[in-house]
C-alpha cells in the first residue's frame, strides 16, 4: 500500500505544481510581450529488491515558449514591437541587465526612457535622457531621434540606440520578475540584426484555448491519481480485516 501511496503522491504533487504554471500563463494572456512557461517531468523508475515496475516523477528543466507572439499595431511613437527574434535589454531593479520583450515605452518623470513596468531602456551609452517638449521617433535598428515641436519644428537630434540583442535562448533564465537574463550571469552583446516596428506592441505568445484544454486534462489526471491513493486505503482496509480473520 505505502509503495502505490507515495507514487500517487509524486504524481499528483506534480500535476499540481503543472496546474500552476498553465494558471500563470492563462493570466498572463493578454501581457504585453509575455513568453509561455514550460513544464517538463519526467519518470524514475524506483530501484529496490523487487521488480522495476514502479516509477517517481521529478522535475526536469522548466523552460519558455520562445515563439514571437503577434503584433498589434498601436500608432503610439513609444510603442515598439521586435520583429522575429531578439530582445530589449533594460536594467531590472538589482542594477542588473536583463531582457524582455515588452516594448510599451514611457519617458519617467526625469526624462529617462522606460518600459511600462518601469525598467530603465539600456542604450549603447548608458540610460536615454529624452530632453523636454520633444517628439520622439524609434527607427528599425533601435536608434532614439526627437525633434524639437514647441514653436517651429527643428532639424533631428540622434539620442543614442536602444540595446538589441539576440543570445541563445538555451542560455535564458526567468527570473521571478518576469525579466530574462543569461544563466552565467554576463551581459549579451549588441545584435545589428535585431529590428523593431515602431508604433506596435507584440502580444503574448500564450494560447487560451490550449492553455484551457491543458487544465481539463490535468485536472483529470489529478482525479486519478487521487482513485488511486483512495484505491490504496481500501485495499490496507481489506487487508487489516484479512489479517485480523486469521
Amino acid at each position: 500500500m505505502d509503495r502505490l501511496v507515495y507514487t500517487a503522491m509524486t504524481g499528483a504533487r506534480h500535476v499540481m505544481e503543472q496546474q500552476a504554471t498553465v494558471s500563470n500563463n492563462l493570466a498572463n494572456a493578454t501581457t504585453t510581450g509575455f513568453r509561455a512557461q514550460l513544464d517538463s517531468f519526467r519518470a524514475v523508475p524506483v530501484v529496490s529488491e523487487g521488480l522495476p515496475t514502479r516509477a517517481f516523477v521529478v522535475d526536469a528543466t522548466v523552460g519558455s515558449d520562445f515563439r514571437a507572439g503577434p503584433i498589434e499595431t498601436t500608432g503610439r511613437a513609444l510603442d515598439i514591437a521586435i520583429r522575429d527574434q531578439g530582445w530589449l535589454a533594460v536594467q531590472s531593479a538589482d542594477g542588473s541587465e536583463a531582457y524582455t520583450r515588452n516594448g510599451s515605452l514611457k519617458i519617467s518623470e526625469n526624462g529617462i526612457l522606460q518600459t511600462s513596468g518601469g525598467q530603465t531602456v539600456i542604450g549603447d551609452g548608458g540610460p536615454i535622457a529624452v530632453p523636454p517638449d520633444t517628439k520622439i521617433s524609434i527607427a528599425s535598428d533601435g536608434t532614439v531621434s526627437v525633434i524639437n515641436d514647441t514653436f517651429q519644428p527643428g532639424p533631428s537630434n540622434t539620442l543614442g540606440r536602444i540595446k538589441l540583442v539576440n543570445p541563445d535562448s538555451k542560455t535564458l533564465l526567468r527570473g521571478d520578475d518576469g525579466l530574462f537574463r543569461q544563466a552565467d550571469g554576463t551581459p549579451a552583446q549588441n545584435d545589428a540584426n535585431v529590428r523593431v516596428v515602431d508604433g506596435a506592441l507584440e502580444g503574448s505568445n500564450v494560447n487560451p484555448v490550449d492553455s484551457m484544454v491543458n487544465m481539463i486534462s490535468l485536472a483529470r489526471q489529478f482525479e486519478m491519481q487521487m482513485s488511486l491513493m483512495k484505491n490504496a486505503e481500501n485495499n490496507a482496509a481489506k487487508a487489516t480485516q484479512i489479517l485480523a480473520l486469521s
